[in-house]
């Protein structure tokens, strides 16, 4: 990291499980400032909510995974935006796109859970415009649908964790997006194409918690060197 960079902020994620307690929780963390310490944040946690020493070692483990996981990929805008924007971007170790190339679409797909509502959206992103902001889409879309709490940094972080993946893997895709002819979609297409908002019952929650931990951890596996976190 550029030790001359103040702010050098990432998104961590907690979801813990211990007995049958469980804990979910995120939050940003400066990986600029060396006081920082994740054994810390995590007994400060734990005792704020009345959590057991086996917590305390769980989250102060998967912050430093997830501390490692965003040093390896963290970089510099080359214009940054206001401290109170977002100030760093992910990159892969795969090559650069193609910048001759104005067409790089990828699709999004969104699973999010806050508390007992669940969203479910895709869309494509076209990853050729720098232009495009994660956390500006995030706020925007947050806006129109009415949502608040931490929806809008769930939503920046999945699509940068997507981000990741595509841009890893765009330059051996197979099948990328067809050339858009018309820029409306067919009616009969226009469900799988918008936004789902939905309220769930706690076991609903759980079990879907579940599905996407199994499958991120698979996908960052497949990515190579991910830290199951």
């Amino acid at each position: 990291l550029d030790p001359n960079v103040t702010d050098q902020r990432a998104i961590m994620k907690l979801n813990i499980n211990v007995g049958n307690q469980s804990l979910v929780d995120q939050f940003e963390w400066d990986m600029s400032d060396p006081a920082n310490s994740p054994e810390e944040f995590a007994r400060s946690l734990c005792a704020e909510l009345g959590l057991g020493g086996e917590f305390t070692s769980a989250i102060a483990y998967s912050i430093r995974g997830q501390l490692q996981w965003n040093q390896r990929t963290y970089a510099f805008s080359e214009s940054p935006q206001p401290t109170v924007e977002c100030t760093f971007r992910y990159v892969s170790c795969a090559p650069p796109l193609d910048p001759n190339v104005t067409d790089q679409r990828a699709i999004m797909k969104l699973n999010i859970n806050v508390g007992n509502q669940s969203l479910v959206d895709q869309f494509e992103w076209d990853m050729s415009d720098p232009a495009n902001s994660p956390e500006e889409f995030a706020r925007s879309l947050c806006a129109e649908l009415g949502l608040g709490g931490e929806f809008t940094s769930a939503i920046a972080y999945s699509i940068r964790g997507q981000l990741q993946w595509n841009q890893r893997t765009y330059a051996f895709s197979e099948s990328p997006q067809p050339t858009v002819e018309c820029t409306f979609r067919n009616p009969s297409e226009s469900e799988a194409w918008g936004p789902f908002l939905e309220t769930l019952t706690d076991a609903e929650i759980e079990k879907k918690m579940r599905d996407q931990d199994r499958n991120t951890r698979r996908m960052r596996r497949l990515v190579g060197g991910g830290f199951n976190f």
